[in-house]
């Protein structure tokens, strides 16, 4: 019986070996806090492609110093995290996974010792700084600063970019109602919203011809936030602008009591695919490969992000193969033991 878990797939020119990918996952490992890439990153990286995972995606990484979620998030606003970056993706490379990198801004949610900025000066909540509405100017720079981080990005290898478009994050808090109060043209109806986010993908696309995937958060858990059809019409622009996958997660924009369960953010997935067409990641507390594969077979989904089951076994994908009787070769020096 055919496996859609280790089943190829292709983006573009740009083709896996399997469904499963490496979610992106904050390590706040940077000493000293210049955003540069430590010893750390290589091991935590390479070991889950050692383990067959068929694309690593690097954790949110900075194109602002002042888009950092702390002091000791990785970097991609200066020429000088180049060689770091790169010695990771071709780290990944060498055991046959793709190579992916989160491009983010933290907005209001920067803890950070500087100036923060979001597109209205309203607080995460009273233990958050009071961010700085940005300007037509600061808004151009930053997306000039996403542009950039993706020209960086190509020179470093990455086969694919994502977007970071949720958690409440900067590009997230243009999208929501809750958090953009804007009266000028990046806020207001949803189409305005959404401005910042296009334009992002558009100053992208200039440097970058490979996939771009985008992830949102398709719940805000709030009446007043973003809605279901919402998030279609993001999803419907995302497509029309060459997006190639929404990697839908849920949450952060504002503070929420959140009761999650497995697989509590699939249907979201399920219904953005089958309302729109495109490709999409599932992703939240999927833990086995019996309920990875089910999405998949339903079509529910078409690529598995895992966090934290990545981070209690590299090797997961192995567990998964023996549990799903597929055969998933070991890596040369690993055949004595697989």
């Amino acid at each position: 019986m055919e496996r859609k878990l280790f089943s190829p797939i292709t983006f573009k020119e740009v083709s896996l070996k399997n469904r499963i990918v490496m979610s992106p996952m904050c390590m706040y490992a940077c000493e000293p806090e210049d955003g540069t890439v430590q010893d750390f990153h290589i091991t935590h990286y390479e070991s889950r492609a050692v383990g067959q995972v068929g694309l690593i995606m690097l954790e949110a990484t900075a194109v602002q110093p002042e888009g950092r979620i702390s002091t000791k998030d990785l970097g991609i606003w200066d020429d000088k995290h180049v060689d770091g970056l790169r010695k990771v993706s071709n780290r990944i490379h060498a055991h046959g996974a793709k190579s992916s990198i989160q491009l983010a801004h933290a907005g209001r949610k920067a803890n950070l010792p500087t100036a923060i900025f979001a597109p209205s000066a309203i607080a995460f909540n009273e233990n958050y700084k009071t961010p700085n509405a940005m300007s037509i100017d600061q808004i151009n720079e930053t997306i000039q600063a996403f542009k950039a981080a993706a020209k960086r990005a190509n020179q470093a290898e990455f086969d694919v970019i994502e977007i970071h478009a949720a958690h409440g994050y900067l590009i997230n808090q243009f999208l929501s109602p809750l958090t953009n109060k804007r009266t000028d043209h990046y806020g207001g109806p949803k189409e305005n919203r959404y401005r910042f986010l296009s334009e992002i993908v558009e100053a992208i696309k200039i440097v970058w011809d490979k996939p771009i995937f985008v992830r949102i958060s398709a719940d805000e858990y709030h009446d007043n936030g973003n809605q279901m059809e919402d998030f279609i019409y993001y999803a419907e622009q995302l497509k029309k602008q060459g997006i190639s996958l929404i990697d839908c997660s849920t949450g952060g924009v504002v503070p929420a009591s959140i009761q999650p369960y497995p697989g509590y953010q699939v249907r979201k997935a399920e219904e953005i695919k089958k309302e729109v067409g495109i490709l999409t990641g599932a992703v939240g507390l999927i833990t086995s490969s019996i309920q990875a594969e089910e999405i998949l077979q339903n079509e529910r989904a078409d690529l598995i992000f895992l966090g934290r089951e990545l981070l209690r076994n590299p090797y997961w994908a192995k567990k998964a193969a023996d549990e799903l009787q597929f055969d998933l070769g070991a890596p040369k020096s690993y055949e004595r033991g697989w």
